[in-house]
């Protein structure tokens, strides 16, 4: 009993459990209706649609002006053309709001749909963007063809810098040290 005072308590949510009492006799189901109603406004929105109704007033006015007295319909100054067409306005009003409630109905499922495709797009260009900038990072910290080549010519100039001071310090110790310097003690 509490659960159900409760349960009444709370519009914001759909009840859950128990059955309708009455029940709504359908003709057409709302969808069937809905599409039916897209239609009937696609058909309005159309040259044939005026043209149509402009015709039909056209045959309706000169019928009842120019036919003899007792072949006219509408005899009371057009009340019945203007029933008609208010016949007609009356119900198609409705049915063209119908019409332009399911397209902005559509129109929101495409806009979240964009949205959350656009949020999907932005996070893959921000994880994107942060895996450049480790890259460029890392590529700062490794070695390059470039910055290879470079150091292994500072290091083949220093060698050679090496080698040849080297080659002048054996040049030197040479003669007092090798047979050559033997050589050049002998008198001759």
């Amino acid at each position: 009993m509490a659960e159900r005072d409760r349960r009444r308590t709370r519009v914001d949510q759909p009840r859950t459990g128990g059955r309708r009492r009455l029940s709504r006799p359908t003709l057409f189901s709302e969808e069937a209706f809905g599409v039916l109603s897209e239609k009937f406004a696609r058909f309005m929105g159309t040259a044939y649609f005026l043209i149509g109704m402009t015709l039909f007033v056209l045959v309706w006015l000169l019928w009842n002006t120019l036919a003899p007295q007792p072949l006219r319909f509408d005899p009371y100054a057009f009340i019945f053309l203007t029933l008609m067409l208010s016949l007609q306005a009356s119900y198609a009003a409705p049915l063209i709001l119908l019409a332009q409630n399911r397209q902005a109905d559509r129109d929101r499922v495409a806009l979240e749909q964009d949205r959350s495709r656009d949020e999907r797009a932005l996070a893959d260009t921000e994880f994107l963007t942060r895996e450049v900038a480790a890259l460029r990072l890392a590529m700062r910290d490794s070695a390059t063809r470039d910055f290879v080549r470079s150091e292994l010519r500072d290091l083949l100039d220093e060698m050679e810098e090496r080698g040849l001071a080297v080659t002048k310090h054996t040049d030197a110790q040479a003669p007092a040290d090798g047979p050559a310097a033997d050589e050049g003690r002998r008198p001759t």
